[in-house]
């Protein structure tokens, strides 16, 4: 159960973190948590501020074939796939590839390409029977979910792909970090410092990689 980071490649963003804490209030929370409309493409203040395909996922699928050692055909699961844009990469390179989100917006404008191939589940519960995937890839989601429901989550992940697992969460390695994301944070419900979810990934006996995402 390594460390990995496989979002190396992934371009980082600008964040405005005053701005975001002094615009949050309970009820943009109370919005963004409900993964809708505004949440992906409103204004910056409910969550990404427009979510739309540019392709920066076309190297976390390569590394994930490579990591993986995923021959074309093979059976991915993307956890918390948002509007699919991983899953159409993934597709692009030969991978059968599948999403699960829980947001219902997210699924009707995922991109076409992979329309037919994304499931409304929550990662807690994922409707596929055991081992059926080669590998599955969980991206800055189940910590949206409750401890317990984390738990369970990462065990799913086992049960469906073994140890080809790779998760990544939101966590912070000091308290200037911690507060940091307590001002820009909207959705996570389960954050900790690294040692702390690395208890967490062994009470879930949780086999996989895992890496951390730093506001």
């Amino acid at each position: 159960m390594p460390e990995f980071n496989l979002l190396k490649t992934y371009p980082k963003g600008k964040r405005n973190i005053k701005l975001r804490h002094s615009s949050k209030t309970k009820k943009i929370i109370k919005i963004s948590k409900q993964f809708g409309k505004e949440y992906f493409d409103g204004a910056r203040i409910y969550g990404y501020g427009g979510y739309r395909y540019d392709g920066r996922w076309i190297k976390i699928a390569k590394s994930i074939i490579k990591r993986y050692k995923l021959k074309k055909g093979d059976k991915v699961l993307d956890i918390g796939c948002a509007k699919g844009f991983l899953v159409k990469d993934l597709l692009d390179l030969g991978i059968d590839a599948y999403g699960a989100d829980v947001s219902d917006y997210a699924l009707k404008n995922c991109h076409p390409d992979v329309l037919g191939r994304l499931h409304l589940a929550s990662a807690e519960n994922l409707p596929f029977p055991n081992k059926s995937f080669k590998a599955s890839i969980s991206i800055n989601a189940i910590h949206n979910l409750n401890l317990d429901k984390c738990i369970k989550a990462l065990k799913e992940m086992n049960r469906l792909s073994g140890k080809n697992c790779f998760v990544q969460v939101d966590s912070y390695r000091s308290q200037e970090e911690k507060r940091i994301f307590l001002n820009w944070v909207l959705t996570a419900n389960t954050h900790f410092y690294p040692k702390d979810w690395k208890k967490i990934f062994k009470k879930a006996k949780y086999r996989g990689d895992y890496y951390w995402t730093i506001v």
